[in-house]
């Protein structure tokens, strides 16, 4: 249990930053206080001036919602930096218009890190190099936002979506996870309208819009998203058969080729002196 207020309210305020609807009891365990506790602590926290919201009902509970002022955020160690980590790789590409955002709120927070935690983010930064390839298109920041609100809020999304034909529709859909390809990102979603999982690509999303409604998680047929979308892609594309012939044995062959590629068989009927072991193998 927590006696020292100061630090429980800390504590509060941490769970409270992430967007979703924290039920009473929950806090009050997560906490190890009362629910009295809890509900004097979120009085206090109002008068600091956190615009906590409160919904009545079963399934009812407390979440911090957008103010008049943003008061500060209390960040650990591990957020901060992978804050200023995403912050600095932002600054240089990828979401559309948050460059220069980036920059200014990259200055702001590396103002106050403690110098251990400024040392981590420029070692981790220069032991990275972002690779970009293809047509990674930008994203609007209020997509991504949006998109990544609902998913930690389980709150249906509706949103325009063109496909790859051009034909664009409307979709409602259950979030599941965002994923990132590095030069793509994709949403993972069950579409209620089609009644099945779907994969959406971000950047041929437009006006998404989160309904409110609330949703139980179902279960995703692969493992994680990221499984997922990559059995997802890896269905839409198009296979070839080929063969290639090596001047080389067998197993010369397959100590230096991946496993996927096939298993190497030797050609009969070949002259000596063609491979290493008289003959020419192929994969």
């Amino acid at each position: 249990m927590t006696t020292d207020t100061p630090v429980r309210l800390l504590n509060l305020l941490s769970l409270l930053q992430t967007p979703r609807e924290w039920p009473g009891g929950e806090l009050a365990d997560r906490l190890g206080v009362s629910r009295r506790t809890v509900r004097r602590d979120i009085d206090r926290l109002r008068e600091l001036g956190y615009p906590v919201q409160a919904t009545k009902g079963a399934d009812g509970g407390y979440r911090l919602v957008a103010g008049k002022a943003m008061p500060p955020l209390v960040l650990d160690d591990e957020e901060a930096v992978a804050i200023a980590v995403g912050l600095r790789a932002g600054a240089g590409h990828a979401v559309e218009g948050v460059e220069e955002a980036s920059v200014r709120a990259l200055a702001k927070l590396e103002q106050v890190l403690p110098s251990r935690l400024r040392h981590r983010v420029t070692t981790l930064q220069a032991a990275t190099t972002a690779l970009t390839s293809g047509d990674g298109a930008s994203i609007a920041t209020e997509t991504l936002t949006v998109m990544a609100s609902s998913v930690a809020g389980r709150e249906r999304l509706r949103f325009a979506y063109r496909a790859k034909d051009g034909i664009e529709s409307r979709r409602l859909t259950e979030p599941y996870r965002l994923v990132s390809t590095g030069r793509r990102w994709y949403l993972v979603a069950y579409d209620l309208d089609r009644g099945d999982w779907r994969t959406f690509r971000v950047d041929r999303v437009s006006e998404p819009f989160a309904t409110g409604a609330r949703f139980a998680p179902r279960e995703l047929p692969a493992g994680d998203a990221a499984e997922y979308l990559r059995q997802s892609v890896w269905r839409r594309q198009e296979t070839y058969e080929f063969s290639v012939t090596f001047a080389a044995s067998a197993e010369f062959v397959a100590a230096r080729l991946p496993g996927w590629l096939g298993v190497p068989e030797p050609v009969v009927g070949r002259g000596a002196g063609e491979g290493e072991d008289g003959g020419e193998d192929r994969v």
